[in-house]
C-alpha cells in the first residue's frame, strides 16, 4: 500500500483526498474470506488530475465510466483505485454471451434444493466490492437491464424469484470502454446517466517513462528513449488514422521488453509484441518501418538492459 500511496504523494495528489480514502478504508474493513480479492496493481497510475476526479467521485458514492482510446491506462486506474480504497475486486469482461444470469446469478441444485448461484454483480453488491465492468459498451440489452438496477441511485437490485438485495455502502462500479472495437455499440442514455464519465488522456512521454521505470528500473537511458519513442510514434500514427490501434499495445510492449530482458533480440521481441498484432500485411510493413527508425537491426538486449 505504501508504494502506491507514495506515488500519489509524489504526484502531489491532494493530501486531504488521500486522508479521505484512508478513512473510507478504515470505515469499511474487508472480511477475511474476501482478502483473496484484494488485487495489488503491478504499476501505479500516473495522472494526478484524472486520479483526483475518479477518487472524489467514488468517495461521494458515484460510479465512474473510464472512456478513451487504447493504451490510456483505464484498467490500471481501476486497479489502483480498488487497491487504495481497500476493496475486493470483481472483474467482469463483457462479450456477446454476457447476460443477466451471468451477472446476477442462476439457479443451481445444491443440497437437495434449488439455490441461487450468485454472479459477480450480486457478490460485489453484497460484499462491498469494486466491480470493474470491462468493455461495458459490448453489453447486450439483457445485461444492460441488470446494470440499470445496480447503478441506480436507489442502490437496490430485485433478483427474480429471490429477495431484493441492498447494495453495501462500499460497493462501487467502474466501467471501462474503448472506442471502435469490434462488437461495441453506442451506450444508451439511461446507462450513461448512471455514471460520471472520465475521458482518459493519451499517454505522454513522461507518464510512459514512469511506467517503464517502475517495471524495468535497470533499463538503459538510450534504450528507454527509443522504446518510449517507438510507442509514441505508433500512437501518433494511430491518432492520424495512418494505422489501426492494433499495434498500439502497451501490454504487448511490456511483454516484449520482458523477453528482451531475458536476452532475445529487440527486433524479434518487438515483432512479437507490436508488429505482429496487425494481421494486415500492408499495415504490418508500415509498423515495421516505424520500428526500424527506432530499433537498429544490430541491437542486442545489452543496448536496452
Amino acid at each position: 500500500m505504501d508504494e502506491i500511496i507514495r506515488c500519489m504523494q509524489e504526484q502531489q495528489v491532494n493530501p486531504a483526498l488521500l486522508k479521505e480514502i484512508e478513512k473510507f478504508r478504515m470505515d469499511h474493513p474487508v472480511e477475511e474470506k474476501l482478502r483473496g480479492r484484494l488485487m495489488r496493481p503491478e504499476i501505479p497510475f500516473y495522472g494526478k488530475e484524472v486520479f483526483e476526479m475518479a477518487a472524489t467521485a467514488l468517495l461521494q458514492g458515484e460510479n465512474i465510466l473510464l472512456t478513451g482510446t487504447k493504451a490510456t491506462g483505464k484498467n490500471v486506474l481501476a486497479e489502483n483505485l480498488a487497491w487504495l480504497f481497500g476493496r475486493p475486486v470483481y472483474n467482469i469482461s463483457f462479450h456477446v454471451n454476457t447476460d443477466s444470469s451471468s451477472l446476477i446469478g442462476t439457479d443451481t441444485f445444491r443440497n437437495n434444493e434449488v439455490q441461487l448461484r450468485t454472479g459477480p454483480v450480486y457478490d460485489s453488491a453484497v460484499n462491498g466490492g469494486f466491480a470493474i465492468l470491462d468493455e461495458v459498451n459490448m453489453a447486450k440489452n439483457d445485461a444492460v437491464s441488470v446494470l440499470h438496477a445496480a447503478l441506480d441511485y436507489r442502490r437496490e437490485i430485485d433478483v427474480p424469484g429471490y429477495d431484493k438485495i441492498k447494495l453495501d455502502d462500499a460497493a462501487r462500479f467502474i466501467g471501462t470502454m474503448n472506442y471502435g472495437y469490434a462488437g461495441t455499440k453506442e451506450l444508451n442514455e439511461a446507462l450513461v446517466s448512471r455514471f460520471l464519465v472520465i475521458d482518459m488522456p493519451s499517454a505522454t512521454e513522461e507518464t510512459l517513462g514512469k511506467v517503464v521505470d517502475t517495471i524495468f528500473p535497470d533499463m538503459k537511458p538510450e534504450g528507454k528513449k527509443q522504446i518510449c519513442g517507438l510507442f509514441l510514434d505508433l500512437q501518433t500514427k494511430a491518432s492520424n488514422n495512418e494505422i489501426s490501434t492494433k499495434p498500439l499495445d502497451l501490454r504487448g510492449l511490456i511483454g516484449a521488453l520482458k523477453t528482451i530482458q531475458a536476452g532475445l533480440s529487440p527486433r524479434l521481441a518487438i515483432r512479437m509484441g507490436i508488429v505482429n498484432k496487425s494481421f494486415d500485411l500492408f499495415e504490418r510493413e508500415l509498423v515495421e518501418d516505424i520500428v526500424m527508425t527506432r530499433i537498429p537491426s544490430d541491437w542486442t538486449s545489452r543496448e536496452i538492459f
